[in-house]
């Protein structure tokens, strides 16, 4: 028989595609009522899902009673590291994640009372016309969460089986809640006026898992708490000691496909809690009262909530604040160590059932991510582009306009291709090396875009096994889109991007299993990912042993690698000789940006950068050798100097130039020949001067454009740099040097300007003359 332990579960929780919000279909199974059209949940609610950031879902009852006074729930939540979502029926549409906004308003309409009974007439009334609102019990919260993938619920008290319910049936719509919807409730047991004994042995036949969190005491003795008091005389059925086992109870139910709910009863501070003795004499006296004074049913339980208040001079109601706010903090807690169990990846109830060990969501007819080595992973964006080339006016007296006007329609060549950095990378590495050798880890959405540009892949030969395919369910999962408007001689006179895809989502474990999986010699990563992705990609390829690639896409976003260092912490990036970042292929703009980043955030101030920098040996007249190599135009704009300083974390940089050329800096080792060949001293800007064991010097070398080309001939700019960065890595990953590589890449570059492609097909044919240069070249100078 084989055991499950929250550490083996921990291991199986890998999903398949989500399903969350497909219109018209239902959720994790036939539990899931509702359709996307009729459920509305919140962006910071979603996003928290899709990220699999801890969700604690929260009542509105609870709000629209007034029970909380100033107590504010969302930010115990959020104290704690998770997402608060209030559940409601707001204006007839049932939501998750209601603002305070929303909740005054419907604490200022008085909202109907809403467990599941209640949703198709309030949701009727909206769809007739007369919209209301609904504040959701335990039990219409419960139906809410789970239709949005929440699993964990804080509240404060579960209703129960009233005094008297064998002979009055009044027995609470939250047990047989418990009994069908998998949510885990965390309370401080039932109210304490409820009879308890009888309402646990409904929840056992509900097959509803009873657990209480022991707090240090002895689990055979703990006792299910009775709301004010810790305890209750009645003994637990289950027992656990801290919210990572309460964790692994909440995933093994999804794992066994149990559809019930789970109760977990968290006792109250002890500093807050009524004694037993006392609070079993206040509860009868209430209990009398309601019964000689008619109030049962809906009325009961207010009754004698308010009849409590009085008979304890008050004292409940800090106990009341206080059991909820400690329920509340346990669930967050809960839901942030279920996060940690489920790997990194969003799981919905639904995806669990149909989950393989090791599996993710990827391309279209791809089940398992592929373990197969690779010569270059590049984890980047991939884009539908659109290019309009303005085409004249037409107008009299505006024949010699270039430009096209603004705040006007304009006469235009349009043409569609698939692009964006990663995949243009990719695609060029692709075309001149072997097959196989390349791959390519993205993300699109499940629209148009998405499908045009996954067809498009498959018949370039590109590996879709990484690219991941966001559903509706995610918010901004948009197909990544790059719409770019030229003038007449297809000079960009602007363009408009939309890469919310790749700024908003994060996988951290699937982006890790990617590298794991590619074993990349060469990982090649772009700038359109947030900050922490970036950290998160080359992180994972360092760990892997890769050479890595920082691609800074612009001006704008080249500054992400170097955020600003958190206090008392040293810079993420590592400095030579173990850089995070090994090359990078800026302009010249992305390359004043990267300075000005390292420089604002502390970068150049780290003892460590400076010892690297002391040991180049600079002396006065470096700005002569600058000259001699790059020039005086490009002297003058700091781009040997910028370069220079960000050599000791990025050791070689190859700045490209345009119609100017490139300019590659890169240090040297101590033990590489070029530092003594006398060959190479025109392109040796300092060497080191002091003792230091592995700095050999500065390699600095202009090359001219490969050709110029005339304005007639230039098609599109886009594509053309990424298409230098492909060819290059495709010979440094097969051990060609640098410097014979960069003639071969700006060629490739030419034939992409002169294409509307974002890699021209010309490209391919360069595969043979490649293999001549990498085989010509010397391995003692290739890329160390």
């Amino acid at each position: 028989m084989t055991m499950i332990t929250a550490r083996s579960l921990s291991r199986a929780a890998h999903p398949l595609k989500s399903h969350l919000l497909r219109q018209n279909r239902r959720l994790y199974s036939s539990q899931g009522p509702f359709p996307s059209s009729l459920l509305k949940i919140s962006p910071e609610v979603s996003s928290a899902l899709a990220a699999n950031r801890p969700v604690v879902a929260l009542e509105s009852t609870i709000y629209t009673h007034g029970a909380l006074g100033e107590l504010n729930l969302e930010d115990v939540v959020r104290e704690y590291g998770a997402v608060p979502a209030v559940c409601g029926v707001l204006a007839g549409v049932p939501t998750v994640g209601l603002s305070p906004q929303d909740v005054a308003t419907m604490v200022q309409n008085s909202p109907r009372k809403a467990s599941r009974r209640d949703f198709a007439y309030i949701v009727g009334q909206k769809l007739a016309g007369n919209p209301i609102h609904g504040g959701t019990t335990i039990s219409g919260t419960m139906v809410l969460a789970r239709a949005a993938g929440i699993r964990v619920f804080g509240t404060g008290g579960l209703g129960g089986v009233h005094q008297g319910g064998e002979n009055s049936m009044d027995v609470s719509a939250d047990l047989t809640e418990l009994g069908r919807t998998r949510v885990a409730v965390v309370s401080a047991g039932c109210k304490g006026f409820l009879d308890i004994p009888r309402t646990l042995e409904f929840l056992e036949t509900q097959g509803v898992p009873v657990t209480t969190f022991a707090d240090s005491r002895d689990q055979k003795q703990v006792e299910f708490p009775a709301f004010w008091a810790r305890e209750s005389g009645t003994k637990s059925p289950f027992t656990v000691y801290d919210e990572q086992e309460a964790a692994a109870m909440i995933l093994a139910q999804e794992r066994l496909g149990i559809e019930t709910g789970l109760l977990f009863a968290n006792p109250l501070p002890k500093e807050f809690e009524i004694p037993r003795s006392e609070m079993e004499e206040v509860i009868r006296t209430a209990v009398r009262e309601a019964n000689e004074q008619g109030f049962t049913g809906s009325a009961n339980t207010p009754f004698i909530l308010t009849r409590i208040k009085q008979l304890t001079q008050g004292r409940s109601v800090p106990a009341n604040a206080a059991l909820v706010k400690s329920n509340v903090a346990r669930a967050a807690k809960i839901a942030g160590e279920l996060a940690k169990m489920l790997d990194g990846n969003p799981v919905t109830p639904r995806t669990v059932k149909a989950a393989v060990d090791k599996a993710s969501t990827v391309g279209p007819g791809a089940s398992a991510q592929k373990s197969e080595p690779v010569d270059i992973l590049v984890a980047g964006s991939v884009a539908l582009d659109l290019n309009c080339d303005y085409a004249g006016s037409g107008r009299p007296g505006k024949e010699g306009e270039v430009t096209p006007e603004l705040r006007t329609s304009n006469p235009a060549a349009i043409g569609q291709s698939v692009g964006g950095v990663g995949h243009n990378i990719a695609l060029a590495a692709h075309k001149v090396s072997e097959e196989g050798k390349v791959r390519l880890c993205s993300m699109v959405g499940d629209d148009i875009a998405g499908s045009t540009i996954l067809s498009a892949l498959e018949q370039s030969g590109l590996d879709t096994h990484y690219i991941r395919k966001l559903g509706h369910e995610y918010p901004s999962s948009r197909t990544a889109q790059y719409v770019a408007v030229n003038d007449m001689h297809k000079n960009l006179v602007m363009a408009m991007a939309d890469m919310a895809i790749f700024s908003t989502h994060s996988f951290p474990k699937y982006w890790n299993s990617a590298v794991d999986a590619s074993k990349p010699k060469w990982l090649v990563v772009d700038a359109n990912w947030s900050e922490t992705d970036l950290q998160t990609w080359i992180q994972a390829g360092h760990k892997h042993h890769a050479k890595i690639v920082f691609e800074p896409v612009s001006a704008a976003k080249a500054a992400k690698l170097f955020p600003a260092i958190k206090k008392h912490s040293r810079p993420e990036l590592a400095l030579y000789p173990n850089p995070s970042v090994h090359l990078t292929t800026p302009n010249q703009y992305e390359l004043a940006s990267m300075y000005e980043a390292a420089k604002h955030h502390g970068y150049l101030d780290s003892h460590y950068w400076f010892e690297i920098i002391d040991a180049f040996g600079i002396m006065r007249g470096a700005r002569e050798r600058f000259v001699d190599i790059a020039g005086a135009t490009l002297t003058d704009a700091g781009i040997p100097v910028q370069s220079v300083n960000l050599l000791p974390y990025i050791p070689t940089i190859i700045a490209k130039l345009g119609d100017k050329g490139v300019l590659l800096t890169t240090l040297l080792a101590r033990d590489d020949p070029r530092v003594k060949d006398p060959e190479e001293a025109r392109y040796i800007v300092s060497r080191c001067l002091n003792d230091h064991p592995t700095v050999g010097g500065i390699y600095m070398r202009m090359f001219p454009a490969a050709e110029k080309v005339p304005e007639k001939d230039i098609v599109s700019v886009n594509g053309i740099g990424d298409t230098f960065l492909g060819v290059l890595i495709a010979g440094l990953a097969r051990e060609g040097k640098v410097e014979e590589l960069v003639d071969i890449a700006q060629r490739a570059a030419v034939f992409t300007l002169k294409s509307p492609k974002g890699v021209s097909d010309e490209v391919a044919g360069l595969r043979t003359e490649l293999r001549r240069v990498v085989e010509r070249s010397d391995p003692a100078g290739a890329y160390p």
